[in-house]
């Protein structure tokens, strides 16, 4: 138990950070375009090869945690980009911002 206090004092900076979908858009258009749509009529290729954002963030069970975890995890097709946890967490904010009205 003495370790988790100086382990939140450490962690609470990090946690506190809100997502930035701005900075998310900036890392998108750089390494997501090249396969993704990464906004409705917005840069990347036109071939439904793989999901758009807007299409990722359409599902109904996505969330900015999932979508965060699971471009840090290796997968077929989809390069490693050594991506940091807060570049991860921006681009599912700016993912998430795809989501089309309900």
């Amino acid at each position: 138990m003495r370790w988790l206090l100086p382990f939140l004092l450490l962690a609470a900076p990090a946690l506190a950070q809100t997502a930035d979908p701005v900075e998310g858009g900036r890392l998108a258009a750089t390494w997501c375009a090249n396969c993704h749509r990464i906004s409705a009529g917005g840069p990347g290729p036109a071939a439904d090869a793989v999901a758009s954002f807007p299409a990722i963030a359409a599902r109904p069970n996505a969330s900015a945690e999932g979508v965060a975890t699971f471009i840090r995890l290796p997968h077929a097709g989809m390069p490693d980009h050594g991506l940091t946890a807060r570049q991860a967490a921006d681009i599912a904010a700016f993912v998430m911002a795809q989501r089309p009205n309900r």
